[in-house]
C-alpha cells in the first residue's frame, strides 16, 4: 500500500514539474532580439546563414554582456551595424557567395516560435535583423539583450530537448525492476 501511495504522489508532482517546465515564458518587454534569416533552405545558404550567426552572436556578446541598461544597449547596437556590415561582406567574399542582404534595427516581425518546448509569441519585436538574399529559408534568432542565449548555440544541437526530472527518473528506475 505505502509502493502504491508513494507511485502515486511522485506521479502528481511529475505532473506538476512537467507542467511549470513546458509553461510559456515571455521575454522580457525591454529585450532585444536578434534574428539571421537565410536566403533559402539550400546547404549553401543554410552554412553562410550559419556563419554569420556565429559571428554576430559572439560579435555582440563581447559588446553586451557587461550593459545593464537597454538604452546603452541600443547605442551600442546602433553603432556595431557598420563593423556587422563589414563583416558579413567579408564572410561573403570569403565563401564566394554573392548574395544581397540587409541589416535593419528596430521594430521587426517574428513568427510564433517553439524552441526548446517553449512557445514565444508571434508580435512585432525591437531586434537586429539581418536578411540574407529573399530572405526565405529557415532562421536563426536569439534574444541580443539582455544576453540570454548567444553563446548558448552548440553546432550539434538538434533544437529538441528532453526534460527530466529526479522524479521521472526515480520512477522509471522503480518500474524498470
Amino acid at each position: 500500500m505505502k509502493k502504491i501511495i508513494f507511485i502515486i504522489i511522485v506521479f502528481i508532482i511529475s505532473i506538476f514539474v512537467y507542467i511549470n517546465v513546458n509553461a510559456e515564458i515571455i521575454i522580457p518587454n525591454d529585450a532585444i532580439r536578434i534574428r539571421v534569416l537565410a536566403n533559402s533552405n539550400n546547404v549553401i545558404d543554410q552554412n553562410i546563414k550559419k556563419e554569420v550567426s556565429n559571428y554576430v552572436s559572439k560579435y555582440m556578446y563581447v559588446k553586451l554582456k557587461d550593459v545593464k541598461d537597454v538604452g546603452e544597449a541600443n547605442t551600442i547596437i546602433n553603432y556595431s551595424i557598420s563593423d556587422l556590415n563589414d563583416k558579413i561582406k567579408e564572410i561573403f567574399n570569403k565563401n564566394n557567395y554573392d548574395m544581397n542582404y540587409s541589416i535593419n534595427f528596430g521594430d521587426n516581425y517574428f513568427p510564433d516560435k517553439s524552441y526548446k518546448g517553449i512557445l514565444y509569441k508571434k508580435g512585432n519585436y525591437k531586434s537586429l535583423v539581418i536578411s540574407i538574399g529573399n530572405a526565405e529559408g529557415d532562421n536563426w534568432w536569439c534574444v541580443l539583450f539582455p544576453p540570454l542565449c548567444l553563446l548558448e548555440a552548440d553546432e550539434l544541437d538538434t533544437g529538441e530537448v528532453e526534460y527530466k526530472t529526479i522524479i521521472s527518473e526515480m520512477i522509471e528506475k522503480y518500474f524498470k525492476h
